[in-house]
């Protein structure tokens, strides 16, 4: 297998390049997307040490961006770094230094990549100042060797709840707020490895993930943000905005379809995201993976193509209560037209799926079993690997519905058998518009396209037309190329921690929540299934979720209220609307603590 040569390509995409990958069949014009060490040469001169500590590919030098791919956007003002002078900033103090970030040392020939002053017309943006009287952003703790993230102090004059600490942002060892003073919270288990200088590839630490994170350092209302609305997007990290900037800026083209060189770049991208999804999901070989725009695309993919050839009159379409609409709504379209039917799998009172219910309506009707591999509203992670097996044994095939999973804990569609895996990139850190769906590929290659055009052909004729084998077929027209980008660069930057390691802190970090949130009078925690994801949807007796989630944002907390795309789940509650907070690895107790003290002050306000 020969190297491409990639002239010109900007130093992050180099470097998503620069990593052995297993790489499927790609089109005739294109060149192989990875499977190489071999140097890649661009016009820049490029590190070929890996900066310590970073999320860097293995093998790759440090990740650098042009300035002007980093100019502010729109509502934000540049990240504070060593390479930043914020002092200027009208109405803001000195920053504290937060040191170099790893990997992002300029290269030769480059701008520094948080420079964004000599970009001609980004200046700060309106709005966006410091708030006066508030100089920093709640503290997030220090890690040994980590210098504090740039404006990450207390918040002056920020009132305290009758019983609680003096500042409701608190270390993960004290105190979180309560009624009953006398009553601590067990601390976070603390065994989450540190970033230390040097540490190696897969040490992690909230403080690490959230550097990386632009968006979290902003004010919302006048307060630092806290997200907790991750259940229905994460945010970006720098690494997956510089790759999708400098994939616009230095390899832009159309795919597959090119002799030139730019073709030949962005085709190499685009399969090296292929081929990272396989190897992210566990998955034999990039052919089994299609590119779409998230889970619900996915879905109706199969639901269009292997479910209008194999489901029929009288056959039974197992979905459990607890699914996302697009695990629902595409399934009573199918039924609808051919005559099946939607069977509900009911639930039990903590939230998880009633088993001996399953194992009964499990029959040789079957042909499907969708599932969602963990909840969106109760957090709930069923035992998919027992229920695919049980459904094997009649026959049915099995959808896994991996949106809410991917982020959070590792995945392997060998392992538990699935049929069909899908997922959508922006819950995993990766941008809008772009998922993945796993096939077996004896199931691919027996379903027909789903949309016909462009890329998904083979030949074209009046008398016939012929299409590309799997998974190019289900890519008509031209796809989210930068999206795919994005992804390939969200799964490096993810794989550059310990997968284990970052379910074990969500974990830990769900019971400290789930604890924090008993001590608010009122509060119902709906669900208590004993594998779950760090989602928790609530009620707070006397107030309108709506009223909930808008309260919490004028303190700049973001959390999710509604019926969440689930409404038989919720409706098994008895309930049509609820609070959702949901957690994710760069979410930390003291912003558990923050929640807990703003529901608190709402609960006891007049």
């Amino acid at each position: 297998m020969t190297t491409p040569e990639f002239t010109g390509l900007a130093a992050p995409l180099s470097a998503l390049l620069g990593k052995e990958a297993k790489t499927g069949a790609a089109d005739a014009a294109a060149a192989p997307a990875t499977g190489t060490n071999t140097a890649v040469r661009t016009d820049t001169a490029t590190s070929t040490a890996p900066a310590p500590g970073t999320g860097a590919a293995p093998g790759a030098g440090a990740t650098v961006v042009p300035a002007a791919a980093m100019a502010g956007l729109p509502g934000m003002q540049p990240v504070p770094s060593a390479a930043t002078d914020t002092s200027a900033v009208p109405g803001t103090g000195a920053v504290p230094d937060a040191g170099a970030v790893p990997g992002m040392s300029p290269v030769p020939g480059t701008s520094a990549l948080t420079d964004t002053s000599a970009v001609p017309g980004v200046g700060t943006v309106p709005g966006m100042e410091a708030v006066p009287g508030l100089e920093a952003v709640p503290s997030m703790g220090t890690v040994p060797g980590v210098e504090t993230v740039p404006g990450m102090e207390t918040v002056p004059g920020l009132e305290t709840v009758p019983g609680t600490p003096s500042s409701p942002l608190q270390t993960p060892s004290a105190a979180v707020p309560t009624a009953n003073p006398t009553t601590a919270l067990p601390t976070p288990n603390a065994t989450t490895t540190q970033h230390l200088p040097g540490a190696q590839r897969g040490a992690f630490s909230p403080e690490m993930a959230r550097r990386d994170f632009p968006i979290l350092h902003r004010l919302v209302n006048g307060r630092p943000l806290v997200w907790l609305d991750n259940g229905a997007t994460t945010q970006k990290p720098r690494q997956v905005i510089e790759a999708v900037a400098a994939f616009y800026g230095s390899a832009n083209s159309n795919i597959h379809r090119g002799a030139h060189t730019m073709a030949r770049d962005a085709t190499a991208l685009y399969e090296a995201g292929r081929a990272a999804v396989a190897d992210f999901l566990g998955a034999p070989s990039p052919e089994e993976i299609v590119f779409v725009r998230g889970t619900t695309e996915a879905i109706n993919l199969v639901a269009e193509t292997w479910g209008r050839a194999n489901i029929g009159p009288g056959d039974d379409i197992l979905v459990p209560v607890l699914e996302h609409h697009s695990d629902i709504v595409p399934w009573q379209q199918l039924a609808a037209e051919t005559h099946a039917r939607v069977v509900p799998v009911p639930l039990l009172p903590d939230g998880q799926i009633d088993q001996f219910a399953y194992a009964d309506l499990l029959s040789s009707r079957t042909r499907l079993v969708a599932v969602s591999h963990a909840s969106n509203v109760l957090g709930t992670v069923p035992p998919v690997a027992e229920m695919t097996a049980l459904a094997h044994r009649y026959g049915a095939k099995v959808l896994v519905d991996g949106a809410q999973a991917v982020a959070h804990f590792p995945v392997d569609v060998q392992a538990m058998d699935a049929d069909f895996y899908a997922f959508s990139g922006h819950k995993l850190f990766a941008p809008t518009g772009i998922g993945a769906l796993y096939a077996k590929p004896e199931l691919l290659a027996s379903m027909v396209p789903w949309q016909g055009g462009g890329n998904m052909i083979e030949s074209v004729s009046f008398d016939r037309t012929t299409f590309a084998p799997a998974p190019h077929r289900f890519e008509a027209g031209t796809g989210h190329i930068s999206g795919v980008v994005g992804l390939l660069a969200a799964l490096d930057w993810l794989s550059s921690f310990d997968h284990e390691a970052i379910a074990k802190y969500e974990a830990d970090l769900l019971a400290y929540a789930r604890q924090a949130l008993a001590m608010v009078p009122g509060l119902e925690v709906l669900g208590d299934a004993p594998d779950r994801i760090a989602v928790l949807a609530f009620t707070l007796a006397g107030h309108d979720p709506t009223a909930v989630a808008q309260s919490l944002d004028l303190e700049g907390i973001a959390v999710r209220s509604g019926h969440h795309c689930a409404q038989p789940a919720l409706a098994h509650y008895g309930l049509d609307s609820a609070v959702r907070a949901s957690l994710a690895l760069y979410n930390t107790p003291e912003e558990v603590d923050q929640l807990v003290a703003s529901l608190l002050r709402l609960q006891q306000s007049p």
